[in-house]
């Protein structure tokens, strides 16, 4: 009884917009869904299938995949039936709908798999369509970046604990079912982040994310996928996979704008004097630059005529300077004031205060680099004194060997 309740009381859930029109009652949700939650019957067909199902941002087919894939992974069997014959209609083949079972059987276990192919040949055999064959073409090539990379963060944790695990991760599901050609690489990513995130797995999705966008998912498509999944796994989910993708897509987005060389001609440097508070002396500061996030790199060319230095400061994840002209005094607290030369590279540790600048008889220049810790590279603090800036006179001399 129950076998035959579920096709009748979700096969609404599969028919198109325009069978809907054609019905007696120009309504998708069945008589019954109106007669007990009215509501419910409004939202199916003002909705689900009068807004989103019709949505142009995912082709029909993709929507289909994205569903089966859902109903399949949640282990909600009943609707798999009607799913598959509007798959059917979107354009899905029945080789194509049996590798989706094929496929989400490690994605989401054996057990959903197998009920889901009894309700997938059910309809096979009622609609009169030819059983699939398994493919048996070439197979398909993965992307070697994302595959050195996949097995780079494996061997970091699942090799290490459980190598049978990692072994049959490698040699099933990427040397094998991922290549298999009865689903395009695009396809498959489809149809594993729609098993992911509609399971409440969103910490596995980045991956699966930058596979599919490297297979051919566009972003909007992307967006669409995890907007159709709310109505079938419900909006904790879908909502629970948004901060994700928006953080991989942002990330890929800087990635490609920072992906060509930018050269800043040295005539286009703005020079910029540094201020009392932070200097003694006439420095200038140009050159300044900083990497596009995620990096946190940045800095400058400082150049100091002689006795000018900085005052005092740390930096959250230190400093290395790279004297390029001239002669100057580098100084961290508590040590002796040390003298340094064209050529020299200065690594200073993480929260040392120290000062750096020309020697009291030289200029001197130096290149500067420093990362940012939650936005910030410096900590000033109060200037050199000229009691203390004088200790480099009996610093060992360098610049004149």
């Amino acid at each position: 009884m129950m076998k035959f309740a579920f096709p009748v009381l979700f096969s609404f859930a599969a028919l198109s917009h325009a069978e809907a029109q054609e019905s007696d009652s120009g309504r998708i949700a069945p008589d019954e869904v109106y007669e007990v939650a009215p509501g419910l019957g409004q939202y199916t067909d003002d909705v689900l299938f009068g807004r989103v199902w019709p949505g142009e941002a995912l082709a029909p087919r993709d929507r289909s995949l994205v569903v089966l894939s859902a109903l399949i992974s949640m282990g909600q069997t009943g609707p798999v039936g009607s799913h598959t014959r509007i798959g059917l209609e979107n354009g899905l083949t029945p080789a194509e709908i049996g590798e989706i079972a094929t496929h989400l059987a490690f994605y989401a276990g054996w057990p959903y798999a197998i009920a889901a192919v009894y309700e997938m040949h059910e309809v096979f055999q009622n609609q009169g369509v030819e059983m699939p064959v398994d493919a048996d073409g070439t197979p398909l090539e993965l992307n070697s970046e994302a595959e050195a990379a996949r097995q780079r963060e494996m061997s970091e944790g699942i090799t290490a604990t459980v190598p049978q695990l990692a072994d049959a991760t490698n040699e099933v599901l990427f040397d094998d079912l991922w290549r298999r050609p009865t689903l395009s690489t695009r396809d498959r990513s489809l149809v594993t982040i729609a098993s992911l995130a509609a399971t409440g797995k969103a910490e596995q999705l980045p991956a699966y994310l930058n596979r599919a966008l490297d297979n051919g998912l566009t972003p909007a498509e992307a967006k669409e996928a995890i907007h159709h999944l709310a109505y079938y796994s419900g909006w904790p989910n879908a909502v629970s996979a948004v901060p994700v993708l928006e953080e991989v897509l942002s990330a890929r987005e800087t990635a490609e704008t920072s992906a060509n060389i930018t050269v800043v001609p040295s005539t286009n440097a703005e020079t910029t004097t540094g201020g009392e508070d932070n200097f003694t002396g006439v420095a200038e500061v140009s050159q300044r630059f900083s990497a596009p996030q995620p990096a946190r790199l940045g800095g400058g060319v400082v150049s100091f005529e002689a006795s000018a230095r900085t005052a005092w400061h740390t930096h959250p994840l230190g400093q290395t300077l790279y004297i390029t002209d001239g002669c100057g005094w580098v100084q961290s607290e508590g040590e002796t004031v040390q003298e340094v030369k064209p050529g020299d590279i200065v690594v200073i540790p993480p929260n040392t205060p120290h000062w750096h600048g020309a020697s009291a008889s030289d200029d001197m220049t130096h290149l500067a680099i420093s990362e940012a810790q939650d936005g910030s590279s410096v900590t000033w603090m109060e200037l050199v004194t000229d009691e203390e800036y004088a200790q480099g006179d009996s610093a060992e001399s360098k610049c004149n060997v």
